[in-house]
């Protein structure tokens, strides 16, 4: 049986049942089905990742479910993908979102995503490879999720692209009710956007002004990849820092009416 399956099985079955995060402190759950698509053999060495990387805490914010339709934007080596894929199950679609101005940078990535896409294990996944600013889905999506790239967009190799007219595409783009997850590295309060070429980060309160502002209801936070051991002034591919950096993780709403 596809692990796939068997998450959106076990999902059904047991709907409320809760295991412990792996890594996470005690007390911390997150549902079965969550668990059990983390431990999908075809995940491989991804699973060493996921303590430093929060997975469980993240999948559970991001409040994803056997069935739903995601658009996760920029998927890199697909970490996540991987997981939104076994968690939603055959009943549910991934479609990943490759800018055209990304892939061009990253054709190594875009290689392996075309494998990726082709694989069977994970014939729920699709490719999109569009503008940076035209963003679109062939469907409503219950959540849109991106990681460590919403900064990229403001960035000039990007476009860059007009954000207030992208938030809003993101807002159509979801049903009533689902939620956009954005995680990215901290800069410094009160920096803005002058910090996203240079060290990569983005001032979180940028982020909540402009995707509020598309009609978005802010609707929480995670610590889960909080670092405050992190100065904000090291660009995030700094050994110092590389892989620990300070990351805020913000859930919106889209209103339900």
């Amino acid at each position: 049986m596809r692990p796939t399956i068997l998450a959106s099985l076990l999902a059904f079955a047991l709907p409320a049942a809760a295991l412990a995060m792996p890594g996470a402190p005690p007390g911390q759950t997150a549902p079965a089905y969550v668990i059990t698509a983390m431990n999908d053999p075809a995940r491989g060495s991804d699973r060493d990742d996921d303590a430093r990387r929060q997975m469980a805490a993240v999948m559970a914010f991001a409040e994803v479910k056997p069935g739903q339709k995601v658009l996760e934007l920029a998927p890199g080596s697909g970490y996540w993908t991987r997981v939104f894929s076994a968690i939603v199950g055959p009943a549910g679609r991934v479609y990943t979102v490759w800018p055209d101005e990304m892939w061009k940078h990253s054709a190594k990535s875009y290689a392996s995503w075309q494998k990726l896409v082709a694989t069977a294990h994970y014939g729920n996944v699709s490719l999109l490879k569009q503008p940076a600013a035209e963003l679109s889905a062939p469907a409503k999506v219950d959540l849109v999720f991106t990681v460590q790239n919403y900064h990229d967009y403001h960035d000039a190799f990007m476009g860059p692209v007009d954000m207030a007219k992208f938030d809003k595409l993101v807002y159509d783009a979801l049903k009533p009710g689902g939620v956009f997850v954005v995680i990215d590295h901290v800069a410094p309060a009160g920096s803005g956007l002058a910090d996203t070429d240079t060290l990569h980060r983005i001032d979180p309160a940028v982020v909540k002004k402009e995707v509020e502002s598309a009609g978005f209801v802010f609707d929480g936070e995670s610590d889960a990849l909080r670092n405050p051991a992190d100065s904000h002034t090291a660009k995030v591919f700094d050994p110092s820092i590389r892989g620990h950096t300070d990351q805020f993780i913000y859930r919106f709403r889209k209103p339900a009416k």
